[in-house]
Order: structure tokens, then sequence, then C-alpha cells
């Protein structure tokens, strides 16, 4: 196998589980959908978006988040931006991925939910015929919102379940603890579709052992928190609990104060199931391959690691037996040049 390099971790093939679509909004699709619809924004131009990008908290970055989120509001809205995404991913060499998605985000707009899905679903559908690139699309609930409005947006996602794999939980993780959603949760499960939460990002590992034993999660997103608690890190480790963490992210909006003291290889080597994903990439300066980049540039990511954290990712994957299948052919193949 040729040496790691920043080329080759761009040509590693990937699978993406956790980043959000609305995250993906790049300042100048931003300011061309704003046009395009006739919304003013607060911002003179690209540089100026640019620079407001400096985040001390997620707080901070959730506020402007849900600014350019408001340029959105027909469905070729939405197959733009996630067609945009997706090209990226095209580019990144990302063969498989489950993006989040906030209705709440734009029907609380009057957008309604039939646009946002139809413009997300005609782009999915589009990228596995035209760049072969598979997915599994989850709707994510806003905890900063009451459950009331994460039950309504459930009922608005019956008639999409052919559409929708999952259902998360994102947004404001301070002061709204998972239990908070136990209800919705369950109605979820009853639905059949797959359960993810956002917990141990800025909440406390508590909040990971609430989301699995309340909400009765499959998977948790970010999770990095769980480190400090050496009985959860035996639980993940033991029963293969997936963490879909975002190394970018997490330094953009300093949970790290810097890469260099992430915790992603450090429970790599212990034995979790950690995976690599990009969030908020327009927001956090990268999407799939510059995360692994900064692993390599930061922590010395060696090949053997970014090989098993791609593995990781398959194994996390709702991806069908079927596919995981084939994307451990690739991989493996890829290992073997």
């Amino acid at each position: 196998m040729s040496e790691i390099s920043h080329s080759w971790l761009n040509e590693l093939p990937k699978i993406e589980l956790h980043v959000h679509l609305e995250g993906t909004l790049e300042p100048e699709l931003m300011f061309e959908l704003a046009k395009r619809n006739s919304i003013p924004l607060n911002f003179s131009g690209v540089n100026e978006v640019k620079e407001a990008y400096q985040f001390s908290n997620l707080q901070d970055f959730l506020d402007i988040y849900y600014q350019g989120a408001q340029v959105l509001l027909h469905e070729q809205d939405f197959y733009d931006l996630t067609w945009a995404y997706l090209l990226k991913c095209k580019e990144q060499n990302v063969l498989h991925v489950e993006p989040f998605f906030d209705p709440q985000t734009h029907t609380d707009r009057g957008v309604p939910f039939k646009v946002v899905i139809n413009g997300i679903s005609d782009a999915l559908a589009d990228a596995e015929e035209r760049l072969g690139i598979s997915s599994k699309l989850i709707m994510c609930f806003l905890r900063h919102l009451d459950e009331t409005s994460a039950i309504e947006t459930l009922k608005n996602s019956a008639e999409y379940t052919d559409y929708i794999y999952g259902v998360g939980l994102d947004s404001s993780e301070k002061g709204n603890p998972p239990e908070k959603f136990s209800n919705v949760f369950s109605a979820a499960k009853d639905m059949g579709y797959k359960l993810v939460a956002h917990a141990g990002e800025e909440g406390p590992a508590s909040y990971i052992w609430r989301s699995l034993d309340i909400l009765n999660i499959e998977r948790i997103d970010h999770g990095i928190r769980a480190i400090d608690d050496p009985e959860l890190m035996l639980r993940l480790i033991n029963n293969q609990i997936p963490l879909t963490v975002c190394p970018l992210s997490n330094v953009k909006l300093k949970v790290f104060e810097e890469m260099a003291s992430h915790t992603i290889l450090e429970m790599l080597e212990q034995g979790v199931c950690v995976t690599v994903n990009s969030d908020d990439p327009s927001y956090f300066g990268g999407y799939m391959t510059e995360n692994f980049v900064s692993l390599y540039d930061n922590l010395g990511l060696s090949k053997d690691q970014a090989l098993r954290l791609v593995k990781n990712s398959i194994d996390a994957s709702f991806a069908p037996k079927k596919r995981k299948k084939g994307l451990y052919s690739i991989l493996d193949e890829f290992a073997a040049e």
C-alpha cells in the first residue's frame, strides 16, 4: 500500500454518518439562494459570512446556522443544497451517507414539510443513480423546542416513511436532556424508524446513558464525553455502540481547544466504535477529507487507524447487508493497492 498522505486520505473510500444538510450551506450558495428568493441577509458578502464563522460555543454557531437556513424556501433550494453536498462527497470518495435534516427549522417558517422532503429525497435518488452514492435519510427533532412540536413533526413524516429511515435529536444540548423526548422516540420506534441522538458533546456523559436507556437509541452522535466515564466506556466497547465523532466541529466549537488534544484515536485504540464525520462542514472548516487530514496532521493518524475508522463507519451504518458487503470489498481493494 502507498504511504499515507493527504491525497491518499482523499482517495480513501469513506462513509459519512453525521452531517446536517443545512450545515453544508456554503456562503456562495447562501447568497445565490437569497438573491433567487429575495431574502435579505445580514452580511454584505461571502467574506463577511466566513468571518462570522468564529464560534466560542455551540449556541454561537446555532444562531448563525438558523439565519442561513432562512434562504431555503422551495423544493429546488433543498435539492440544490443537497446536490452540492453530494458533489463534494463524490470529490472526496464518500460512498454512502446518512444525512440529517431539521424539518422544524423550515416548517416553523411556513415551509411545507413536503417541500423539504421532496427536494432532499430527489437529490439523494439522483446521487445514487448518477454518482453511485447510497444514502439513508435521518429526520432530527430540535431539542430546544418542546416535545409537542417534535410529535407533530413525527406525525407529518408518516406519509414519507419511504424516504426517511430514522430519527435523531440535535440543536442545543445544555438544558435539554434526552428524557424530554422519551414519548416521541417511543412513538418513532413504533413507526419502525431507526433511532439516533446527539449526546455527550456539550452535555455530560450522563446524557449518553440516558439516550441509550430512555430513548433506546442505536447510535450516539458525538459522544466524546463518554471518555469521562469508565463504566460507560466499557458498555460502549462491549456492545460496540457506535459514536459518530466530528473532529473539526469539536475544535471549532471549543469542545477541544486544539486537534492535538482530541481523544478520538485514544477511544479507537481502546476498542470504541468511533467514526469520523463532518457535522456542519460549511461552518466548521471541512468535509470528510479535511477531517481525516486534520487527524493525520495533528494526531499522527496511521493507515491502519484510518482503515479501521472507515470499517467502523460501515459497521455502524444503516446500509443493507448487500451494500455493506460491497463497501467492504471496495475498502479492501483500496487497502491492498
